[in-house]
């Protein structure tokens, strides 16, 4: 992983997502341009358009409240969006221009479903806090999943386990990104609820063909 990336060699930050998810759906959709919506990627951008509402902020008390922050790591060579920034006043936080005293921010990143065993979305969140890391000149030590299925936030540890992950997906990312290479088929049940399963698979979307009988068909044609 490169000590530093330019600004020609940002990736956007929301892919770590999907490399986490899967690298080949990842590569589909950013090295080989493709994507397609199904009810789930269309739920959560309904989900997300009611968080994001770009350049408006708001003070609730003493809380300043950003939405669609664009954020930045040239560490990671990653950019993206959070959904949600609450700054809390603390002595540990950070100067805002035209803010008195500091604050310290708290993200808050939106998901339609539950919590991830993939931990994707503890990557993205973490992948956020780097940038904001890297932006403000401060450490963050924690950030927040908000679930719409559950309706509930979940409070989420920026360990050094889960940096070391991020560092290095990004990195395989970036890898991959400027070799152009797109993984080979790796089927598993997942790819059922996969908006891109007609590109990556079409003969899974026939439900009638298991993914192992599918693979097993391509060798044979071969």
């Amino acid at each position: 992983m490169k000590s530093e990336y330019t600004e020609h060699e940002l990736l956007q930050l929301s892919g770590i997502q999907h490399f986490c998810f899967c690298r080949r759906r990842w590569a589909l959709i950013n090295v080989e341009q493709q994507w397609k919506d199904n009810v789930l990627t269309v739920s959560g951008e309904l989900m997300h358009e009611r968080a994001d509402d770009p350049f408006f902020n708001e003070t609730r008390k003493d809380v300043i409240i950003s939405r669609s922050m664009p954020v930045v790591s040239y560490r990671l060579g990653l950019t993206g969006i959070c959904d949600i920034v609450e700054f809390v006043p603390s002595n540990f936080g950070a100067v805002l221009n035209g803010k008195a005293g500091k604050y310290k921010p708290n993200i808050v990143e939106y998901k339609h479903g539950k919590e991830d065993p993939h931990r994707s979305n503890e990557m993205q969140l973490c992948a956020q806090a780097i940038c904001l890391e890297e932006m403000l000149s401060i450490s963050i030590d924690s950030g927040f999943l908000f679930y719409g299925a559950i309706r509930r936030r979940a409070e989420i540890t920026f360990s050094s386990e889960l940096r070391d992950l991020v560092c290095k997906y990004a990195g395989e990312m970036h890898d991959y990104y400027e070799r152009g290479y797109t993984p080979m088929v790796k089927a598993s049940k997942a790819c059922r609820s996969c908006s891109l399963i007609d590109i990556c698979l079409p003969g899974l979307s026939n439900r009638t063909i298991s993914a192992s009988k599918y693979i097993q068909m391509k060798i044979d044609e071969d």
